[in-house]
């Protein structure tokens, strides 16, 4: 929700020391970071070993539908006996199967994506961080949560509703989604975007700015 991402070594750390088992639900990193897009756990580099269970999701980065639980082979057979998620749930069709293939065969052979991914998310941090009465949460992801004003559920709204008018569409992020008094934009930036597309979410943002700077005066 945050954009942001957790210390995976420390938790990793914790977990040893406890006897414990560390689970990495994946989802926002695979495809998106790491030099081979490979996830969290690239990034951080932070071996397999250290995360027993990690959870993935095929319907973000990859485009297509369903999602993965990786581990060792007893985890993985113990989940195909008595899951009843997995038990009760229809198979993949092979048409989505072989685009998950391909859109994994583009994420290891095209690394400018991830690099294109990365430039815009900088070119937004560093306008973004000059508009007034919004407040940019830290992350370094194509996530980029906004807390504009004083995080009221109302002027979150309404921005968002001024932002749909002009074609861009971010989501609004109320409570109890997130704690009261921080309801924010969540901007979800994505290789497909072009820096036009970028400009024109700034300029949005920057016009609502001023007329609210004008209106609160």
């Amino acid at each position: 929700m945050e954009g942001d991402c957790a210390d995976v070594m420390a938790l990793a750390g914790q977990c040893r020391a406890r006897g414990g088992w560390l689970m990495i639900d994946d989802a926002h990193g695979l495809g998106v970071l790491g030099a081979r897009g490979a996830g969290t756990l690239e990034a951080q580099g932070v071996s397999a070993d250290e995360v027993p269970v990690l959870v993935g999701t095929l319907g973000k980065a990859l485009g297509t539908q369903g999602a993965f639980v990786a581990g060792s082979q007893t985890l993985v057979e113990a989940l195909i006996q008595f899951a009843r998620p997995y038990v009760y749930t229809t198979s993949l069709s092979p048409a989505l199967a072989g685009a998950t293939l391909t859109a994994l065969d583009i994420v290891g052979d095209e690394p400018e994506r991830r690099a294109h991914l990365q430039t815009l998310i900088g070119a937004f941090r560093r306008a973004a961080e000059c508009l007034p009465g919004i407040r940019l949460m830290p992350s370094d992801t194509p996530i980029q949560p906004l807390l504009v004003g004083r995080g009221g559920e109302a002027e979150v709204l309404t921005l968002a509703r001024r932002l749909a008018d002009e074609g861009v569409w971010c989501t609004a992020i109320r409570p109890p989604t997130v704690p009261r008094g921080s309801a924010r934009l969540r901007i979800t930036l994505s290789a497909a975007h072009t820096h036009a597309d970028l400009d024109r979410l700034l300029s949005a943002l920057e016009c609502h700015c001023r007329t609210r700077e004008l209106t609160h005066g």
